[in-house]
């Protein structure tokens, strides 16, 4: 299904919903002032104002994860010792 991204517009293994919400994720993710009402006008069709409240936010916070992880050049899955002196 993952495989299925990349092409999710002409997918017919994921669901219009689903399709919805990638939509919203790439928008979201790459040129986020391109979100018009047209995309909330498709969002609507299957979500709950909540609802697309809740996926925006944690679409944001992934790609802020992610922004923020390869900003500071860490791995994944990796710990970050603290330096000797530190403050907290």
């Amino acid at each position: 299904m993952i495989a299925e991204i990349p092409r999710y517009r002409e997918s017919a293994l994921l669901s219009p919903s689903e399709k919805a919400a990638i939509h919203y994720a790439e928008i979201l993710a790459g040129d986020h002032r391109a979100a018009s009402q047209e995309l909330f006008d498709e969002l609507r069709r299957f979500f709950t104002e909540p609802e697309i409240i809740d996926l925006g936010w944690r679409i944001v916070t992934f790609v802020g994860y992610g922004r923020f992880i390869h900003a500071l050049d860490l791995e994944v899955g990796k710990t970050c010792a603290l330096q000797s002196g530190t403050s907290h």
